[in-house]
């Protein structure tokens, strides 16, 4: 039997020796890499997160000390070790484990954030309701144990969320109010990608500075050749280095905001951790440990991807599918042929340069590329900076995250009207990483915001239209698409060269309309095809821009008496009701009757993304059956 198959919580940490725990490490790493293998997942950053993890339930007694994981993707090591171990088969699966804590799987997940840089903002809460004798329940705990004083507020930030600058913020009120927090910062120099921070490359590099240790040897050499005062400054030789060590180390950022600092200690050395948590512990205020990991470490593959350390792997498709395309790719292809001649463009990312498809534009145009780190505000009012320099930006960042930046579109570029392009990556639903990935906001975020041009490409030539058209435009722009592949030119009828023209991809009676947005268009196709074998004439519409809505399509819609706006987001503040609203504006008798099929609000749980459109009836044969009930017709079987 391995040492893994005998850990089913943290308390069996603490029975094992030295060489046991080195082999569990071992036993964890093989783990991880067996499961993600198969079900993809987050792999670098938690083989690079398993001895620290491990150091952390040995100091600590989870769920009593409340142990916080930023970012959320390196938990699957604490998963691992609070009971979950055989679940790991369903990592990412619908019904399955998530891939970030979660509070409804155990009582050891305290938060479930898989947006970075929030957990010192957390850390900095409970700590200040535990100052109150009052605390979070553990279980069924009553109040008193909640409130216990030994209790321990733990925040594990690392792996690119101290490039966020809500991180500093927390950072700020911690150490001016004087919170008893443990700060472990996992610093292993990366994100998705190298991270880009001063403070991250700088100072977890000082102690190997040459500068430094140049420096530190020529006083020594000039104070030893004083006569009879060498002795003496040998004995004060320590505050000499200590001064000018404090001038360039991470101590005397940390203590300027009121928190502690120790380290750099090994991230790989349990011993060496264990020791200085424990002297974290007796500290009364704010520490920072700094702990330096490798991400990836221990796995050959992981250790050789110089980009990303196998950040997150991807399970490939059994069989690829015929004359489909990843819209990202598209988008980045589309992007390098236009910046090839128009040296005013430039590319913005918050940290995922690969994700959305930049790193071949950094490598053709590397003094043209900005990764912010992980802060998605600044990356969008630094962009409007730009513009007002003359640049075009292109700003890319998930739909999900683009929430985080809704006021500096708002008022930093919509209301200057600047010429910024924010590509919306992952649009819709999104899949496996679960309720905070899915990009169901976006468009009625973006819908309320004036000057704002929104396009919703159904597939990659209407993506490439798109990009070329709103690098034209005089003001700002967004372009939404599925994390999915998607067709080339949906079948149908010859699509308009106009990129702001609607493309009719069936005709009809007149009487009854489906619009799909972006991807769903070719569902709306898919769902009159089967309509028309139940003897419905139906017209099928691929609106590709939704704000402004196209005025010729809006002028067959006017006449018609039913239409079915098909989305891939909420509805409510949605496509369908801005298309509603227009409609019934422009019509003062027999209004058209507007459907609204689109994802109920709520938080959806993991699962494949055609597989949840097609519970939601989003599907081809889904919007088909809305359509005949609300006819009432019979319905399809």
């Amino acid at each position: 039997m391995t040492v893994l198959e005998n850990i089913d919580g943290p308390s069996d940490l603490k029975r094992l020796t030295s060489g046991e725990l080195i082999r569990l490490c071992a036993e964890i790493r093989e783990f991880i890499v067996d499961k993600v293998k198969v079900t993809g997942g987050h792999l670098g950053s938690n083989l690079g997160a398993v001895e620290l993890t491990v150091a952390i339930h040995l100091s600590f007694e989870s769920p009593k000390d409340v142990v916080l994981f930023d970012t959320g993707h390196q938990a699957y090591v604490h998963k691992i070790l609070t009971g979950r171990r055989d679940m790991f088969d369903t990592l990412r699966q619908e019904g399955g484990l998530s891939g970030y804590p979660s509070r409804s799987e155990s009582e050891h997940d305290w938060i479930e954030n898989s947006h970075a840089s929030t957990a010192l903002s957390y850390a900095h809460g409970l700590a200040c309701a535990m100052n109150l004798g009052r605390g979070p329940l553990v279980g069924t705990s009553d109040a008193q144990v909640a409130s216990d004083p030994t209790r321990y507020v733990v925040a594990v930030v690392g792996d690119g969320a101290l490039t966020g600058g809500l991180a500093y913020e927390a950072l700020n009120n911690i150490g001016h109010g004087n919170k008893k927090v443990i700060i472990i910062w996992n610093d292993n120099g990366r994100s998705y990608a190298p991270t880009i921070s001063r403070l991250s490359s700088s100072i977890t590099k000082i102690r190997l500075n040459p500068t430094y240790i140049q420096a530190r040897g020529r006083i020594r050499q000039i104070l030893s050749e004083f006569p009879r005062v060498g002795s003496i400054a040998s004995s004060g030789i320590v505050g000499l280095t200590t001064a000018l060590r404090e001038a360039i180390e991470p101590r005397v950022f940390f203590e300027a905001l009121g928190v502690r600092y120790t380290g750099p200690i090994d991230g790989h050395d349990i011993s060496a951790m264990g020791y200085a948590l424990a002297g974290a512990k007796e500290w009364d205020g704010p520490i920072v440990v700094h702990v330096m990991t490798h991400k990836g470490h221990g796995y050959g593959p992981a250790e050789q991807d110089e980009v990303q350390c196998l950040h997150d792997l991807k399970v490939a498709p059994l069989v690829a599918i015929k004359n489909r395309e990843s819209f990202t790719d598209a988008f980045s292809e589309k992007l390098i042929e236009i910046a090839s001649h128009r040296s005013e463009i430039v590319a913005i990312t918050a940290a995922m340069p690969g994700p959305t498809g930049l790193l071949k534009f950094e490598a053709n145009f590397p003094e043209r590329f900005f990764d912010v780190g992980i802060a998605e505000a600044h990356a969008v009012t630094s962009a409007a900076g730009m513009a007002m320099g003359g640049l075009r930006p292109v700003v890319a960042i998930y739909s999900t995250f683009i929430a985080r930046a809704f006021d500096q579109v708002n008022l930093d570029v919509s209301l200057h009207n600047l010429p910024v392009v924010f590509i919306l990556d992952r649009a819709g639903i999104t899949g496996d990483d679960g309720p905070s990935h899915h990009g169901l906001l976006d468009m009625v975020e973006m819908l309320a915001i004036p000057n704002l041009t929104i396009f919703a490409p159904s597939g990659t030539d209407a993506l490439r239209s798109a990009l070329e058209a709103s690098l034209n435009l005089s003001g700002p722009a967004v372009i939404r698409f599925p994390k999915t592949t998607g067709v080339t030119t949906l079948d149908g009828l010859l699509p308009p060269l106009d990129p702001f023209a609607a493309h009719k991809l069936c005709g009809g009676n007149g009487s009854i309309a489906i619009v799909g947005v972006g991807k769903m268009a070719e569902f709306a196709l898919e769902a009159a095809n089967l309509l028309e074998d139940q003897g419905l004439d139906v017209t099928a519409w691929d609106p590709r821009i939704i704000k402004p809505l196209c005025s010729k399509m809006m002028r067959e819609l006017t006449s018609m008496t039913h239409v079915f706006v098909v989305e891939d987001g909420f509805v409510p503040g949605g496509v369908g009701s801005h298309l509603s609203y227009q409609l019934n504006q422009s019509q003062l008798v027999d209004p058209t009757e507007v459907v609204q099929l689109g994802v109920p609000i709520g938080f959806i749980k993991q699962g494949k993304p055609n597989d949840i459109l097609a519970r939601l009836g989003l599907d081809g044969i889904g919007i088909a059956k809305s359509v005949m009930a609300h006819l009432n017709h019979n319905q399809i079987a």
